[in-house]
């Protein structure tokens, strides 16, 4: 009944807010309509007059006929400023500016004049078209633009568009991005919907690129209208069949590098009252994730998508709007040539020889017969339901009731014989069936009137979570070692005696099997107004967010602000901008991070795989429980501007300041590959983005993206299952001190074959676990000649034991060749390590250390905050170079199109044995040929 309540109250609150307030709105849903009658100077219709809208930054551009009365419409606008031009054989060209800031529909009256009676005018863009007088910074990218833009993953290509056109993105593996500093704090808003868990290859599907019509990627300061996750808020605005009478669409299909095979059909048909957009599409590829080798090893995968829009303009005020989505991907999870050829490159008992030799093979401890490559394999599964409707209130209000059902399923599956899972880095076998449930309604009126632009709204959702796990111990040491491994020997008793009936190398252990459910219930209210008055754009919000997960409910109100003024002499904008934010926890084996604590077996897992306590626990057994997560809050700062160079370069960019409470990140269960969330005391985010724009001119156009974020952590971890806590400050893996990307694209002729061109520069991540030379919080283990007696074994002075930075456990050989690690100029290969063999440890001079792929500092320079190890600077480049119409056809065309990625083949890292990634290496050099139908 307190449900019902709730959901009866949200469209009662927004209509009382909507009457008794008087502040700003950004919209409704993310797209509107452009109508309008043409007229002669008598006030007759003008038929066959052609009508154009285009916005030259976004690329944006689309072309109407009025009909036998003058009239003329655009449907599923997405919000910006347009320039609108009719043309017409004995009328003189007219131009109009228009602005789209909410889902109020915009009607026009448009009275041509007669040829010769007027002036010339021209029809080209002029610099204040270039200009947004709006104080959240933001990047418009439509489909004309990102069509010929080179992508990267076929799988995650909404990730890789973002981080290519977007400043403040900092990329990673597996179609992860980090935004301004961040990890996973993005959300997106399609067509109106908030998702807000993570979009990425290992967590959930995205909604396929083909359905996508444009994007607003918010890098500033976010409106009221947004919460939970908005380091970076994407506003994706999807194709709609209303409006098309005729069918339109294409057939595509690609072959290329590792096998990748793909075919995909989208299809736009409807009329005046009905549309349907529809866009299915497959994949089968020999290397679907980034891998830890450059080598493509157990990497097969492949994925189906089915998206599907429905419009029903049921009268002149209302509309309804349905989203459909299916996805499933299935994939091997990719090994490194440790897990591929099960060889021994440290001392171990399970080696086959009787002393250790490299190269000799790994034995399962119960057959002794040699193991298996390992084969992890998962499945994702996605579905969503969105329906919208929207009702239209005289000409300046509209009120939109949407409610939206999307579900992830993933699926993880261990080795067939769990011995196989036996690594490095993995001391048990595990498997996971996680659930995701999000399901909510969230309503808002827009009302535009006067300088005003208001919108309040409200959103009720609830996540329903189930995590199921399992769990064997199946390195025969793990549990005999204890007193070794484990920082607190004291606790091993109790720790062995929770384990034991788990440890399968007894032969008479059973798989753990962990179960965890909870429901999180969220409710948030806003009200925002952008005050437009003359060169001033005033933005002022007010966000009330109530959030109720594992720990008791929280309640927090969000003032935003920010004000943008426009010096027209110079065609100079400048902004400001704060927004409080409350940050919300992780979806993602929530349950897991939060309440796994208080469970002895997991409690005892991580203690020795990881080395450190997870909750106190007693002689009895008793462990202390944890924090769960919950909420933390942000106050951010941005100051910027944005400044044209005539008409044909626009330049935008600010400075942020971001300061958290409770910052999030991810950790490792027992070095299994399930991830989960973790928080730390607070973190500090400075950084600048900018971006420069430089709109279609002859057929050429380009941008330029570039950003520079230091992502500074603060200890102690306050909740999850976390690491041992730093002694100070660190970076953490999201941090870059400087990326870039340029893409040009050309087209001399328009029927004429184009070329599209990416150039990324990244300095590099903050590492992970490479060796170095000073004792600092995630050094200390691999220094011995003051190591404080961490080391079992003592080297000469200032030699460093090939050991993990942050772990201390001994780098395999295959390890030290990921990392690219050198000693004296010899290279370590995957079964050969560098260095010399001393007491059983290989160890190099620090003199003599290096590496291809990672910066290690130099000897006592190492410094968490100040000089991390980093992963080496990289220059990619991308080519595309296509024909949209071969055969120069007009109503069936064919087109043919070559992408290669990584055209220099370069060898590089995202990162090495990182908290949460992993190590990773970029895509190597691919090549795709797409052959394509279009109707």
């Amino acid at each position: 009944m307190r449900l019902l309540r709730c959901l009866i109250a949200l469209p009662v609150f927004a209509l009382i807010t909507f009457a008794s307030t008087a502040i700003r709105a950004q919209g409704v849903g993310n797209s509107a309509a452009i109508s309008g009658t043409v007229l002669d100077p008598a006030g007759a219709v003008v038929p066959k007059a052609t009508v154009e809208i285009r916005n030259p930054v976004s690329g944006y551009d689309r072309t109407a006929t009025t009909d036998g009365s003058g009239n003329f419409s655009f449907a599923n606008v997405p919000f910006n400023p347009y320039h609108l031009t009719v043309t017409i054989t004995a009328f003189a060209p007219y131009t109009q500016d228009v602005q789209i800031q909410s889902s109020v529909p915009v009607n026009l009256k448009i009275n041509l004049a007669l040829a010769g009676q007027t002036s010339s005018v021209t029809v080209e863009a002029s610099a204040e078209d270039l200009l947004e007088t709006t104080s959240t910074e933001h990047t418009d990218v439509d489909r004309n633009l990102f069509e010929q833009l080179p992508l990267e993953s076929a799988s995650s290509s909404i990730s890789s568009l973002i981080t290519l056109s977007s400043p403040g993105i900092t990329a990673d593996s597996n179609g992860l991005f980090h935004g301004l500093g961040d990890h996973a704090e993005n959300s997106f808003s399609i067509d109106g919907q908030p998702i807000t868990d993570q979009q990425s290859k290992v967590f959930s599907n995205q909604i396929p690129e083909d359905s996508v019509q444009s994007m607003e990627v918010i890098e500033g300061a976010p409106p009221a209208e947004f919460g939970g996750k908005t380091s970076v808020v994407i506003k994706v605005t999807t194709r709609s069949g209303l409006g098309v009478t005729t069918p339109t669409g294409s057939v595509t299909t690609s072959y290329g590098s590792f096998g990748s095979a793909s075919t995909a059909f989208e299809m736009a048909f409807g009329g005046p009252k009905f549309g349907n957009y529809v866009a299915v599409s497959g994949l089968n590829t020999g290397r679907f994730l980034d891998g830890p080798e450059y080598a493509t090893l157990h990497d097969k995968g492949n994925e189906e998508n089915a998206f599907d829009r429905l419009d029903f303009k049921l009268s002149d005020k209302d509309t309804i709007q349905l989203n459909l989505e299916f996805t499933r991907s299935w994939f091997q999870n990719p090994n490194t040539w440790d897990q591929q050829l099960q060889t021994c490159t440290v001392q171990s008992a399970l080696c086959s020889g009787a002393a250790y030799a490299p190269g000799s093979v790994v034995l399962n401890p119960l057959t002794l017969i040699p193991l298996r490559p390992t084969d992890q394999r998962s499945q994702i599964r996605t579905f969503n339901v969105a329906p919208t409707w929207i009702h239209l209130i005289g000409s300046e209000a509209v009120v939109t009731v949407g409610a939206f059902l999307r579900h992830d399923q993933y699926n993880y599956y261990p080795s067939k014989d769990p011995f196989n899972d036996l690594g490095p880095l993995q001391d048990e076998t595990t498997s996971q069936l996680r659930f995701l449930t999000n399901a909510g309604i969230h309503t808002d009126i827009s009302y535009v009137k006067g300088i005003n632009n208001i919108k309040v709204g409200a959103l009720y959702q609830q996540t329903f979570l189930t995590e199921n796990d399992g769990l064997g111990i199946v390195n025969p040491g793990l549990l005999s070692g204890c007193t070794t491994a484990f920082s607190n020997p004291t606790e091993c008793p109790s720790i062995v005696s929770a384990l034991t009936p788990y440890d399968l190398t007894t032969g008479t252990g059973v798989i753990y099997h962990y179960h965890g459910h909870t429901d999180i219930k969220e409710m948030a209210l806003y009200a925002q107004d952008t005050i437009t008055k003359g060169p001033w754009s005033i933005n002022l919000g007010l966000r009330g967010d109530f959030y109720n997960g594992l720990q008791a409910a929280t309640k927090q109100a969000e003032p935003r602000a920010g004000v943008a003024y426009n010096i027209k002499k110079t065609n100079t904008v400048l902004r400001v901008s704060y927004a409080r934010t409350m940050e919300s926890p992780f979806n993602e084996n929530l349950i897991l991070s939060g309440t796994g604590c208080t469970n002895p077996v997991i409690a005892g897992i991580m203690a020795l795989a990881q080395g450190f306590d997870c909750g106190e626990i007693t002689p009895s057994g008793v462990i202390t429980p944890l924090q769960p997560l919950a909420p933390g809050f942000r106050n951010e700062f941005h100051a910027g501007l944005q400044q044209a160079f005539g008409k044909h370069f626009v330049l935008s960019g600010e400075y942020i300041w971001k300061y958290t409470h409770n910052a999030y990140d991810f950790n490792i269960f027992g070095s299994s590959p399930i991830f989960l969330p973790i928080e730390w005391h607070n973190s500090k985010i400075p950084g600048f983005a900018v971006r420069g724009s430089f709109p279609t001119y002859h057929g050429l156009t380009a941008f330029i993206v570039l950003s520079s974020v230091a992502a500074r952590f603060f200890p102690p971890t306050v909740s999850g299952i976390a690491p041992p806590p730093p002694a100070g400050v660190f970076r953490i893996d999201h941090d870059e001190v400087f990326n870039q990307t340029t893409h040009i694209q050309y087209q001399p002729f328009k029927r004429g074959p184009w070329l599209g061109f990416n150039w990324r520069y990244d300095s590099g991540l903050v590492s992970g676990a490479v060796p170095c030379v000073a004792v600092t919080a995630t050094c200390s283990f691999s220094t011995s000649a003051a190591d404080g007696g961490l080391l079992a074994n003592n080297f000469p002075a200032g030699d460093i034991a090939m050991r993990s930075a942050i772990t201390g456990l001994t780098l395999t050989a295959d390890q030290q060749f990921e990392a690219g690690l050198t000693c004296n100029g010899v290279a370590a290969t995957p079964t050969v390590p560098t260095g010399q063999l001393v007491n059983g440890f290989y160890v190099c001079p620090a003199s003599q250390l290096g590496s291809t792929l990672v910066k290690i500092p130099a000897v006592n320079t190492q410094n968490d905050d100040h000089n991390p190890q980093r992963i080496t600077p990289r220059n990619l480049f991308d080519l595309a170079v296509g024909q949209d119409n071969i055969f120069r056809g007009d109503r069936y065309k064919w087109s043919l199109r070559f992408t290669v990625i990584n055209l220099t083949n370069k060898v590089a890292l995202y990162n090495f044995l990182s908290t949460f990634s992993g190590t990773h290496y970029v895509t190597p050099r691919s090549e795709t040929m797409e052959l394509g139908f279009h109707f």
